[in-house]
C-alpha cells in the first residue's frame, strides 16, 4: 500500500505493508536518524515528531501516519547544497556541551527538546528532564543533554551564552614540556619506573622547576569538540545498520524457550519451502567447530565450549536455528515453521548448587576443550597468594570475616547487536558490525566459516554503546554463515529480548573475606574466596574473576594475601565483559568489609582506609602471580591522587553533615532518614604486557595529517583523544588531523576497546608515530629551510616548523617541498605501543540518600566522584565518562537485576521489567577531575572509562548504614531488600 506523508516539509509517497511499523518505512526511505532500540516504545530511540507531537515510531503503524506531518532530525538543519555543515542551535549546543557520546539516542533527544522548546521557550531544568524522560540514554547520565537543551533555549531566545563550563579540575603538578629526544625508560621493580622492554615516551613531565617553551598545551587537556560530533548531531548514516545493499537478505534467530534441553530432532522443511526463504541453518547443516566467543587476545583464553549451532541448548535464549529471507517478516514467519523436538533437562541456576554431586551436567559434549572439570560444572579453579596468610591471621589482634553477593545485570546498550555481511568484488567476506574488537572478530570467525583471515575484512562503523557487551563475537558468525550459503548480503540484528537473553551480562559473584588486623589498624592478612557464575558458556570466565580477585586484594596493603576462586557453569544466559570487568563486584565487597572492620575496632572508616590504601611507591604484590589469566608483571603505584580525591569529594558532598544527628532526620517527615556514604576505588589502565595498539600518520600536501588507528571508539571519544595527542605533538589544530579507525584492511592492529586501554595504549602508539613524523618534518626543514641547523633546535607549533631567532616555515611548504621538489619522500610513520605497566587510576565515590523506613525505598539525592585519571586529554569527554558511568553503577546498585522463573526462563526482557534510570529520575551528579601526572602515559594520562562503575554500590551501602544503622551485603538495594533488612534489624533489637 502507498501512504502520502510530509517528511521534513517534503511531500512523499511511501510504499509500506499493512502491518509495517513507521520506523521501518522511514529507515527504508533513508531517514537513518530514526533508530531501532526496542520493539515496544520503551527506549524512545525511534522517536519522531508526528504533527508536532513526539511519538515512538516502532509502535506506530506506517499507515497511521497517512496524510500527516513527520519531522525527523534530518529536518532540523537540512543538508542543502552549499549548506551541508549548517547546524540548528540544538545541534550546536549538543556538540558544544559534550552531550553526544555514542550519539545513538541523540536524534530522539533533540526532537524531544524541539517539541518542548516550541511549547515552552524558557523551560526549567525539571521541564527539560521531563521532556527527555521518554528517551533512554545509557552513556551520558543526562547531565550534558539537559545542559545542551537549556543552552539552546537561551540561544533561540536571542541571548548571549558563555562557553560551556569546564568540569571541576584539581591539578597536583605543574605543566612542563620535555624535549622529545629525552624519553624516560623505566625498569620493573623500580618504584619510579616501568620496563626496559617497552619504552613509554611522553612529552610532558611533572617537575617544579623552570618552564621550557612552549609553556602550555594547545590541544591536549582542552575540551575540544568530538571529531565525530557533527555527523552524529545531524543523524547521518554512520551506524552499522545505516545502509542498504542490493539483494540484501534479512536474518532471524530462533532461540531456546528452555533453560536446558537436548534437541532430539529439528525439522526445518516447512520453513525452507516458505516463499522468500533462502536458507535455514541448524546443527544438522552447519560445521561443528569449537570456539570461545570472547573478544580477547591470542591465544584465546579457554574454555572452547561453543559451536555456531548445537544439538543442545544450555540457557533460555540459546541459539537453535537461523534463517535468511527476503524480508524480516518472512524470516520471522519461517522461524515459526521450524519444528524442534526438545528433551527438557533439569536446570541449575545457582553456582554453588551446580558444583554439587548429582547436579545436571551442562557441558557433557566430548569435544569441548579445556574445561577444568565438566562433570562438576567447574569451568576454572583459580588461586594465587603472597606470603603466609595463616601466619598473618595468627599474628592479628582481630580477625574478621564477611560474605558479600553481587547479581547479574545487562549492558543494555540502546543500539542492539547488529551485523551486515557480504562478498566484495574480490570474493572476500566483508563483516560490517557493531563491535569493540574488530581484529579479534576476524580471527575468531575465520575457522568457523572456513575462510583464511586474508579473505575476511571487518569494519566497525560508529557504535551505539558497547560497555563491554560488544567485546564478543555474537552475531557475526551466523550472519557470515548465511552469506556463505546464499551468496547474498545478509543483515542480522538482535531484538531487545535477545539482547537480554542471548547477548552478555555481568558475572554474579559470591565473595567471602577473612582479614587479620592489628590494634594499630594495619592489616596482617587478607583472604578472598570467591564463587563466580559464568552462566552457560565460559567466555571471560577466566579473566573477569581474576580481575575481581586482583582488585579485591590490592587496593589495600596487607602482609599476606590469598585468593581462591571457583568458576561454575549454570543455566543462565552467559555473562561476559561489562564495563568494570570484575572490579565493581570486588570493590563492593571490599569496601563494605573494610568499613565493617573500621566500625568494629572503633576507627573512623575514612581514616582506617587512608591508613591502609596503597600509596605512591607501593608494589601491587599480586600482579605477577595473577596477571590477566596468565603470568603478569610487577606493578608499582607511580602516581596517585587518591588523598586529593577524598578531600575534594568530601567538600563537594559536605561530608561534615555525617556527624550531625539532626541532619539525618528530615523535618516534618519522620519516616525518612538521610545518609552519606563513601568508597575508595582503584582500577587499572590496560593489560600489562598484553594489550597492543598501532597507529599510522602521514603528512598531506596542505600540512594536515591523516591518522589511522585500529582503536575502537564506542562513544567514549577515543577518536577525538587520539587525534588530540597527534595534533598536540605535530603543532596543528585538532581539525587538521583526519582520523580513520577500526577497519581490519586499512588500519593498523589494535586489541580493541576494553580494559580501559585506548588512551594509554593506542595513545602511546599515536604519540610515538607523531614524534617520528615530527622528526622527519624537522629533518627535512633543517636541511632545506634552516641551513642545516640541528633538528633538535626546531619545534612544531601553529602549523609551522619554528626555529631560533623566530625563523619559521609552514608545514604546507615542507609537505609540498618533500613530496615534489627535493629529497622527495612521503613523510609518514607507523608505530606500535605495548606497556608492561598498568598504572592505576584512583577515585573517591560519595553518595547522599534518603531512606523511607516504612517502605525501604531509597532516593539517591546526590553522587560525587573525584577521579585521578592522570592528565585528562579531553576534560569534557572525561567528565562525561564519569557522569555516565556513575549512572550505570547506580542501576547496578539500586534497580537493575536479571530475574528468572523457577524453570530458568528470563523474565526481565524489556526496559519495563528491567528499568534503567531516566532523565527525570536522576540524582544530582558531580564529577571532579584530580589531575596527577603519570610518567608512563601519553601526556601523563591514565584511564578513566571504567573506574566510575566501581564505587557507587559500596558508597550506597555505606550511606544506607549511616541512615538506618543497617548493613546490606547483597545487591541490588531494591525496596523489598531494604525493607526486609530494616524489619530484621528491628526484630533483633
Amino acid at each position: 500500500m502507498s501512504i502520502q506523508v510530509s517528511i521534513n516539509g517534503d511531500d512523499r509517497d511511501l510504499e509500506t505493508n499493512a502491518n509495517e511499523p513507521l520506523l521501518t518505512a522511514l529507515r527504508r526511505a533513508g531517514l537513518y536518524s530514526v533508530k531501532h532500540g526496542c520493539e515496544t516504545g520503551d527506549c524512545g530511540a525511534c522517536a519522531v515528531l508526528l504533527d508536532g507531537v513526539l511519538v515512538n515510531s516502532c509502535t506506530l503503524l506506517a499507515r497511521q501516519a497517512d496524510g500527516r506531518r513527520i519531522e525527523t532530525l534530518e529536518g532540523l538543519a537540512p543538508e542543502l547544497p552549499g549548506q551541508r555543515g549548517e547546524l540548528h542551535p540544538l545541534q550546536r549546543a549538543f556538540i558544544e556541551t559534550g552531550a553526544i557520546q555514542c550519539g545513538y539516542c541523540s536524534p530522539a533527544q533533540m526532537l524531544a527538546a524541539k517539541s518542548l522548546l516550541e511549547r515552552q521557550p524558557d523551560p526549567t531544568e525539571d521541564e527539560v528532564r521531563d521532556a527527555l524522560a521518554g528517551v533512554l540514554c545509557r552513556c551520558t547520565g543526562y547531565v550534558r543533554p539537559v545542559e545542551a537543551v537549556l543552552r539552546a533555549a537561551a540561544v533561540l531566545r536571542g541571548e548571549e551564552v558563555p562557553p560551556p563550563p569546564m568540569p571541576p579540575t584539581v591539578n597536583t603538578f605543574d605543566w612542563l614540556f620535555e624535549p622529545p629526544d629525552t624519553p624516560e625508560e623505566l625498569a620493573p621493580g623500580d618504584p619510579s619506573g616501568g620496563h626496559d622492554g617497552a619504552t613509554d615516551i611522553q612529552t610532558l613531565t611533572q617537575t617544579p622547576v623552570m618552564v621550557l617553551a612552549p609553556p602550555q598545551t594547545k590541544v591536549v587537556n582542552k575540551a575540544e569538540a568530538k571529531v565525530d560530533a557533527v555527523k552524529l548531531a545531524k543523524g547521518r548514516a554512520v551506524f552499522t545498520d545505516d545502509m542498504e545493499l542490493p539483494g540484501m537478505l534479512y536474518g532471524a534467530l530462533l532461540t531456546s524457550p528452555h533453560a536446558h534441553a537436548r534437541i532430539l530432532d529439528i525439522d526445518a522443511s516447512a520453513a525452507e519451502r516458505l516463499p522468500g526463504v533462502h536458507a535455514v541453518l541448524t546443527y544438522k547443516n552447519t560445521a561443528r567447530v569449537m570456539y570461545a566467543s570472547g573478544g580477547q587476545s591470542y591465544p584465546q583464553p579457554p574454555p572452547f565450549d561453543q559451536v555456531s549451532l548445537d544439538n543442545k541448548v544450555r540457557h533460555f535464549g540459546d541459539r537453535v536455528a537461523v534463517v535468511a529471507a527476503e524480508t524480516t517478516e518472512i524470516a520471522l514467519a519461517a522461524l515459526r515453521l521450524i519444528e524442534v523436538d526438545y528433551e527438557v533437562l533439569p536446570a541449575v541456576l545457582d553456582p554453588e548448587a551446580a558444583m554439587q554431586p548429582g547436579a545436571p551436567v551442562i557441558h557433557d559434549e566430548p569435544d569441548a576443550i579445556d574445561i577444568h572439570d565438566a562433570a562438576r560444572n567447574l569451568v576454572h579453579h583459580l588461586h594465587a597468594d603472597y606470603g603466609d596468610v595463616e601466619a598473618g591471621f595468627a599474628a592479628a589482634d582481630y580477625v574478621f570475616e564477611g560474605e558479600y553477593r553481587t547479581h547479574q545485570v545487562q549492558q543494555a546498550s540502546i543500539e542492539p547487536h547488529v551485523c551486515i555481511t557480504w562478498w566484495d568484488e574480490d570474493d572476500r567476506l566483508v563483516v560490517r558490525t557493531s563491535t569493540q574488537v574488530p581484529f579479534h572478530v576476524r580471527r575468531i570467525i575465520a575457522p568457523l566459516v572456513g575462510l583464511p583471515i586474508r579473505r575476511i575484512r571487518v569494519v566497525k562503523p560508529r557504535i551505539g554503546g558497547g560497555f563491554g557487551g560488544k567485546q564478543e563475537m555474537l552475531l557475526e558468525d551466523l550472519c557470515a554463515h548465511l552469506t556463505v550459503v546464499t551468496g547474498r548480503p545478509v543483515r542480522m540484528e538482535y531484538t531487545r529480548e535477545q539482547e537480554f537473553a542471548s547477548a552478555r551480562s555481568r558475572h554474579p559473584e559470591i565473595m567471602r573475606y577473612k582479614t587479620g588486623v592489628r590494634k594499630d589498624g594495619t592489616l596482617t592478612a587478607m583472604e578472598l574466596r570467591m564463587v563466580a557464575d559464568c552462566g552457560a558458556y565460559g567466555t571471560h570466565g577466566l579473566t573477569v574473576p581474576t580481575v575481581s580477585g586482583f582488585r579485591g586484594l590490592t587496593t589495600y596493603k596487607a602482609d599476606a594475601l590469598k585468593w581462591d576462586c571457583l568458576v561454575a557453569y549454570t543455566n543462565k544466559p552467559t555473562p561476559g565483559a561489562y564495563r568494570g570487568y570484575g572490579a565493581p563486584q570486588a570493590l563492593f565487597a571490599l569496601e563494605l568489609h573494610m568499613e565493617e572492620i573500621a566500625e568494629a575496632i572503633g576507627w573512623d572508616p575514612v581514616e582506617f582506609k587512608r591508613l591502609n590504601w596503597v600509596k605512591e611507591g607501593d608494589e601491587l604484590v599480586l600482579a605477577r602471580a595473577m596477571g590477566e589469566g596468565r603470568e603478569g608483571f610487577e606493578q608499582w603505584v607511580h602516581s596517585s591522587g587518591l588523598e586529593e580525591c577524598v578531600q575534594e569529594g568530601m567538600k563537594a558532598i559536605d561530608w561534615q553533615r555525617r556527624t550531625d544527628p539532626d541532619w539525618h532526620v528530615v523535618p516534618g517527615q519522620p519516616h525518612l532518614r538521610r545518609g552519606l556514604g563513601f568508597a575508595v576505588c582503584m582500577h587499572g589502565t590496560g593489560i600489562a604486557g598484553l594489550d597492543m595498539g598501532a597507529a599510522s600518520i602521514k603528512l598531506n600536501d596542505d600540512g594536515s595529517f591523516n591518522l589511522l588507528v585500529g582503536a575502537t571508539d564506542l562513544g567514549t571519544g577515543s577518536d577525538t583523544v587520539l587525534a588530540q595527542i597527534a595534533a598536540e605533538t605535530l603543532g596543528v589544530p585538532l581539525d587538521e588531523v583526519v582520523i580513520y579507525s577500526s577497519d581490519t584492511d586499512f588500519t593498523p592492529f589494535d586489541t580493541g576497546a576494553y580494559a580501559s586501554s585506548t588512551t594509554f595504549i593506542s595513545g602511546g602508539a599515536v604519540l610515538k608515530a607523531a614524534e617520528e613524523v615530527s622528526e622527519q618534518i624537522r629533518d627535512h626543514a633543517a636541511k632545506h629551510f634552516f641551513g642545516g641547523v640541528d633538528r633538535d633546535r626546531l619545534w612544531l607549533e601553529d602549523r609551522h616548523v619554528c626555529g631560533p631567532s623566530g625563523a619559521r616555515v609552514s608545514l604546507e611548504t615542507v609537505a609540498l617541498h618533500s613530496t615534489h621538489q627535493a629529497d622527495q619522500h612521503q613523510i609518514m610513520a607507523t608505530a606500535s605501543h605495548m606497556s608492561y605497566l598498568s598504572p592505576a587510576p584512583f577515585a573517591a565515590q560519595f553518595a547522599e540518600i534518603e531512606v523511607d523506613m516504612e517502605t525501604g525505598q531509597i532516593e539517591v539525592k546526590k553522587l560525587v566522584m573525584a577521579v585521578d585519571c592522570g592528565v585528562a586529554i579531553n576534560p569534557q569527554t572525561a567528565a562525561g565518562q564519569v557522569e555516565g558511568g556513575m549512572v550505570q553503577a547506580l542501576g547496578f546498585a539500586h534497580s537493575e537485576e536479571m530475574a528468572y522463573d523457577e524453570a530458568g526462563k528470563l523474565v526481565t526482557t524489556d526496559f519495563v521489567s528491567y528499568p534503567i534510570y531516566r532523565a527525570d529520575e536522576m540524582p544530582e551528579l558531580g564529577a571532579i577531575l584530580v589531575q596527577t601526572y603519570e610518567p608512563s602515559g601519553p601526556y601523563g594520562a591514565k584511564a578513566i572509562a571504567e573506574i566510575p562503575k566501581d564505587g557507587v554500590a559500596p558508597a550506597l551501602s555505606s550511606a544506607i548504614r549511616d541512615a538506618t544503622g543497617v548493613r546490606i551485603r547483597e545487591l541490588p538495594f531494591t525496596p523489598e531488600r531494604v525493607w526486609r533488612a530494616l524489619r530484621t534489624s528491628t526484630s533483633h533489637e
